[in-house]
């Protein structure tokens, strides 16, 4: 009998079953908050976060560290072992996990599921595979470095699950796989992400909680993304290369089916680009336009970008009705949003989930009582043990574990970095790096970890299920983690400030 790996929801449901034992066994620990100000581009902002020297550990009434195991099932809204479902998935707002972001990929998958019953995409596609013969290896390298760039200018990430909707089918139409489509996109954000050396809701933000000058270190970053995004490329093209060759050897090739079979039917249909086809292209390229304005002079989040490909979704609808694209007829905008939102429902479902982790541990609050608060803070003074080098090191490789409880760049700074910036004064490391351990460590994890929403999200788009990604990725991310180690080690040696 052949092995299956377990899936997505079997893995998050024994993490939680993990973190209720650690709740019997850890005590639970706070700290005191406090309103920290940086100055970003002439303006003065503003970030809660933690003061690492308030640690406390919590008592009970007889004075004895509290040590509170969470209970089987939760009532009167107490989340429970079997609670962590449903109160991951309703905990947050609209502008965080989970909640915020689940309607955020639901809404998403729905706008594209409209653009896709259209039929203008895989039309483009078609076309363009005709009109690239040949040539259409040039596509991965450019992609590669266009999405690097967006996560490095302004933390492009959740935003990867819409480009990968279109971009996917293409590769499987040009003999590659969804795994490629995948890197091109997603992973190209996040190396983009780790590496950037301005992007505003990472780097900046630890710069300004770490006190150190907002958008110094550029030179030395600039360099690191350059070197990283080239890795990233050549990975990826000599990997495309393989799978053109034998493309039943890539882990995707069964779940690509599902394109490989709508490519089919929409070429023997008709694979003429006609001028209605175009028209929802045009709106496609006009919207991406408009989310880049948005989130770089507006400050658009997670709400604005949502309702922008919302709006993107139902001009694409009107475009097909009224050209008769694909047949369309009114009724088909809804059944293309509903056919979208149900393709990325498995991903919205397990970032819910996923959240239920850290809400079994206490939540992610420093100033209420929790057992994450205490790993933080034990896990963190441990890297005041070692030599400059090693204990930057440490740093890295505790930013990097951390990832996996708390995705966001701009939460992991506000949790993370009021502890490694004095920790690393008391080991000689220079504050600068510090920071650079921490956003290697948040963004090079963003590519494995399955409490990533935007890594969830694309995984859901390309109809692959997690257990195969890691093991594709897996040494991926080993690779990424060593030369991100030697980075590290090496500006530590350097004396980078």
């Amino acid at each position: 009998m052949k092995h299956k790996a377990p899936d997505t929801y079997i893995i998050i449901f024994f993490v939680v079953l993990f973190a209720a034992l650690l709740t019997y066994l850890i005590p639970k620990g706070k700290f005191a908050t406090r309103e920290h100000t940086y100055q970003y581009k002439g303006q003065t902002r503003t970030k809660t976060v933690l003061d690492p020297a308030t640690y406390k550990i919590a008592k009970t009434e007889q004075g004895q560290p509290l040590i509170e195991g969470v209970p089987v099932f939760g009532s009167d809204g107490e989340t429970g072992i079997l609670n962590y479902a449903f109160d991951g998935l309703t905990s947050g707002d609209k502008w965080s996990a989970a909640v915020g972001v689940v309607a955020f990929i639901l809404i998403i998958g729905g706008a594209f599921g409209i653009v896709m019953e259209t039929g203008a995409i895989e039309s483009g596609i078609l076309t363009m595979v005709k009109y690239t013969k040949d040539k259409e290896i040039l596509i991965i390298p450019a992609m590669f470095f266009l999405f690097s760039l967006g996560g490095a200018i302004f933390g492009m990430g959740e935003e990867a699950i819409a480009f990968a909707m279109i971009l996917i089918p293409m590769m499987v139409a040009m003999g590659y796989d969804s795994i490629t489509g995948v890197l091109i996109t997603f992973v190209a954000t996040q190396i983009g992400f780790a590496t950037s050396w301005m992007n505003p809701f990472g780097v900046a933000i630890a710069q300004g909680v770490a006190d150190v000058p907002v958008m110094s270190g550029a030179s030395f970053r600039i360099i690191m993304w350059a070197f990283f995004t080239l890795t990233g490329i050549i990975f990826t093209t000599i990997y495309a290369r393989n799978i053109k060759k034998n493309p039943e050897k890539s882990l995707a090739w069964e779940s690509d089916a599902y394109f490989r079979d709508d490519l089919s039917r929409k070429d023997k249909l008709d694979a003429e680009f006609s001028p209605g086809d175009k028209l929802v292209v045009l709106i496609v390229i006009l919207t991406v336009i408009w989310i880049i304005y948005g989130v770089t002079a507006k400050g658009y989040y997670i709400p604005e970008i949502a309702s922008q490909f919302f709006v993107m979704g139902l001009a694409a609808g009107l475009v097909g009705v009224v050209f008769n694209l694909n047949d369309m007829q009114i009724n088909d905008i809804a059944k293309g949003f509903k056919q979208g939102a149900r393709d990325l429902l498995g991903a919205a479902l397990v970032v819910g989930m996923a959240k239920g982790i850290i809400l079994v541990l206490g939540g992610d609050n420093p100033g209420e009582p929790s057992v994450l608060n205490t790993i933080l803070y034990r896990t963190g003074n441990a890297v005041a043990d070692f030599s400059a080098p090693i204990s930057a090191w440490f740093m890295y490789l505790f930013q990097s574990v951390f990832n996996f409880f708390v995705v966001s760049g701009s939460g992991q700074a506000a949790l993370t970095m009021p502890l490694m910036a004095p920790l690393a004064d008391i080991v000689n490391v220079n504050r600068q790096v510090a920071v650079l351990s921490f956003q290697l460590g948040d963004g090079f994890t963003n590519v494995i970890v399955p409490t990533s929403a935007a890594l969830m999200g694309t995984l859901g788009v390309a109809h692959l299920d997690w257990t195969k990604w890691v093991k594709f990725q897996f040494k991926l991310q080993i690779g990424l983690f060593i030369l991100g180690s030697i980075f590290v080690i090496t500006a530590v040696l350097m004396g980078f400030s």
